[in-house]
């Protein structure tokens, strides 16, 4: 199995459980990951037969600043599912950093699922 990964996704989101949260944009970081097969994307050297990264890194983000979630694993459970739902991939993952959760850490998620852990 093969991966295409995105590391450090930057996205302004409104996100969290606290009232000061729900009123403006914080930074959230991301990465994600994709597993597929690349064996079409070896022979044609056509971006059809690939993941493109930049249209994964334009869908996450705008999914990410539409969303209104408390919680980033439930941000995280509507990335994953979107991911499988849009690309050929087998498994997808994301890891989510929220900067500003608990200074002076780093606060920190991971998730993944395959197409038959879609809830």
């Amino acid at each position: 199995m093969d991966k295409v990964s995105i590391d450090n996704l930057s996205v302004e989101v409104i996100i969290g459980v606290y009232d000061w949260e729900q009123q403006q944009t914080q930074p959230l970081i991301l990465d994600l990951w994709l597993l597929t097969d690349f064996s079409a994307a070896f022979a044609s050297d056509d971006l059809d037969d690939a993941l493109n990264y930049a249209d994964i890194a334009e869908h996450v983000t705008d999914l990410c600043q539409q969303s209104r979630f408390q919680l980033i694993e439930a941000l995280a459970d509507s990335i994953l599912q979107m991911l499988l739902n849009r690309y050929p991939a087998s498994r997808v993952g994301v890891r989510i950093r929220k900067p500003k959760a608990i200074a002076p850490a780093m606060a920190v998620i991971e998730c993944e699922r395959g197409r038959d852990e879609l809830s």
